[in-house]
């Protein structure tokens, strides 16, 4: 059975920016593979909104659309789950 061009385009999305797991709530927590070369940091999506936040200390980086009471909910869901983003960060950048 042939794959579907959505799947396709899901999995090489997967392999170039690859998830966070296990954080639940409405945003993706994920790196870009060119990303490695930078200090740590995790890029966050809800929709068409992005952020970039550092991770040591935590700090905004960059950010596109979202709220400041929103920034400040991702930076304690950051917090939360620090050594499972810096895990994530490490098993795919080494």
């Amino acid at each position: 059975m042939l794959a579907s061009l959505a799947d396709v385009e899901d999995k090489v999305e997967s392999l170039a920016m690859p998830t966070v797991k296990n954080i639940p709530g409405p945003y993706r927590f994920f790196f870009y593979s060119f990303d490695c070369n930078e200090p740590m940091h995790v890029h966050v999506q809800r929709g068409r909104m992005t952020c970039k936040f550092w991770l040591e200390p935590i700090a905004l980086s960059r950010n596109h659309r979202f709220s400041p009471r929103e920034l400040n909910q991702i930076r304690r869901m950051i917090q939360d789950n620090l050594d499972k983003i810096v895990e994530a960060w490490h098993e795919h950048c080494g």
